[in-house]
């Protein structure tokens, strides 16, 4: 789709607020090598991106950064396996909320 419009890509990664649990010690780095590889392994050929990792409560962060760079719309993913044909996940719902662009939620 992307291509196709000629648009740029913004693919944000967002670090969780409690990276001791997890022993990274450089979350920044961490996740953004995980961006990389996923970014390595899903090529978007043809299709200018960038990439930002930050760290925080993910529903606000995916709201912020819209806001900051002027998306036209986000694309995310919602996955809760106990209700997935009736609800949307948290995340996405608090997305789906507040964002002021639209919103493409593919289920995981």
């Amino acid at each position: 789709m992307a291509k196709r419009r000629g648009a740029r890509l913004l693919v944000a990664t967002i670090a969780p607020e409690m990276e001791r649990n997890l022993n990274i010690r450089d979350s920044k780095a961490f996740w953004g090598e995980q961006l990389d590889k996923f970014i390595k392994d899903h090529p978007a050929d043809g299709v200018e991106l960038e990439t930002v990792v930050r760290t925080g409560a993910v529903h606000r962060q995916i709201v912020k950064l819209a806001e900051e760079r002027n998306v036209d719309v986000i694309v995310m993913e919602s996955a809760n396996p106990k209700v997935q044909d009736y609800l949307l996940g948290t995340t996405a719902s608090h997305v789906v909320t507040h964002a002021k662009c639209s919103i493409f939620v593919v289920r995981a």
